[in-house]
């Protein structure tokens, strides 16, 4: 199996947002946890951008904006959550909608309301398959 796109990186963000879970626990605002992985992230020297704009493309054109919640190294977007029901599909395609319109390759999904940190890693392969669109060729 082949290494994983800026692996360690991911693995860095993942044990930071554990470390922000084990000390405040969940039942915060996700602004909260915002503000804690910043922190955190800040106090193990890695570079980020807190609501940072990025542009969203649209077969070349720029058509708007969209703002993450946090980006790290400008590789990868964090898209923080604060849900005690979980993850559902809609937040996978939310982060995966991110990555397809941004072109950043990586993104974790975080989700601070559950008793355990719930985070879910996704990447944007060089040739997407498009399941919403039935007439791609395979």
């Amino acid at each position: 199996m082949g290494k994983l796109l800026f692996e360690s990186l991911s693995h860095e963000v993942i044990g930071a947002a554990m470390e922000v879970h084990r000390t405040l626990g969940y039942g915060f605002l996700e602004a909260v946890y915002e503000n804690a992985l910043a922190h955190e992230l800040a106090l193990r020297n890695v570079k980020l951008e807190r609501q940072k704009q990025l542009p969203v493309h649209y077969k070349g054109l720029n058509v708007g904006h969209y703002v993450a919640d946090i980006v790290v190294e400008d590789v990868i977007i964090l898209e923080l959550k604060a849900l005690s029901k979980g993850l559902a599909r809609e937040h996978h395609a939310q982060i995966i909608n991110y990555l397809v319109a941004t072109g950043i390759q990586v993104g974790l999904l975080l989700n601070f309301g559950r008793p355990s940190l719930e985070y879910k890693r996704f990447t944007k392969t060089s040739n997407p398959k498009n399941p919403r669109n039935p007439r791609q060729k395979k």
